[in-house]
């Protein structure tokens, strides 16, 4: 049985991937560049360091790589003021808390981001721990920051909680089981076979079968 819950932040606990991907598609726009919005948010859960080199190749990573990341924070802060939690997310916070499990965010978002998803799901006082780009050299899906969060709370064994096939991946590589929700547009299939045990349709959903979700 886990004694640690790793919960992803944008797209599991709060409604972004949708908000990122038009940010970066303004962003990617503003260099002349214009990938379709399904391309871009095929992308969303890895990280910005990676992110442009996927949508529009290296090449484009290379020469305006740094310039479209500013441009995508800049387009991002118009937007972050519609996101909001999804249903359920911070009852099943406190649900782990409840039972006892250490509860750690790994998110890979800028600091003042994660401290705004901080307020809107009143988690400083329900998580034990949470990362941000600070706390990792690699983004996912590259499984530092997910060993970073294990670190931060000194887990024994822990189930992942994310939305994308990028966290079943980093979880996966950090030797770590995963669930995974819907919430990110990825599909039942796509989390499975990129590593996820199970898939919910919703927070809800998880909350309500917890106990398996601790038993992976």
């Amino acid at each position: 049985m886990s004694d640690t819950i790793v919960f992803d932040v944008d797209g599991t606990l709060v409604d972004t991937n949708y908000h990122h991907a038009i940010a970066w598609y303004r962003a990617f726009r503003g260099a002349g560049v214009t990938p379709a919005v399904w391309r871009i948010h095929r992308a969303i859960g890895m990280g910005g360091d990676k992110l442009v080199g996927a949508v529009g190749g290296e090449d484009l990573e290379e020469e305006h790589g740094d310039d479209l990341r500013a441009a995508w924070t800049e387009e991002y802060a118009k937007l972050i003021g519609e996101v909001k939690p999804f249903d359920g997310a911070t009852a099943l916070l406190q649900a782990a808390r409840d039972r006892g499990l250490r509860v750690v965010l790994a998110s890979s978002g800028q600091k003042e981001h994660v401290d705004h998803y901080l307020d809107l799901l009143d988690a400083r006082q329900l998580a034990h721990d949470w990362t941000t780009s600070e706390d990792a050299e690699e983004t996912k899906p590259a499984p530092d920051l997910v060993q970073t969060a294990l670190a931060k709370v000194g887990a024994g064994s822990a189930v992942m909680i994310g939305d994308s096939t990028w966290d079943a991946a980093a979880a996966e590589r950090a030797g770590v089981a995963s669930v995974a929700v819907l919430t990110g547009g990825f599909s039942d299939t796509e989390l499975r076979e990129a590593g996820a045990r199970q898939v919910y349709d919703s927070l809800v959903a998880l909350h309500d079968d917890l106990d398996t979700v601790l038993s992976y």
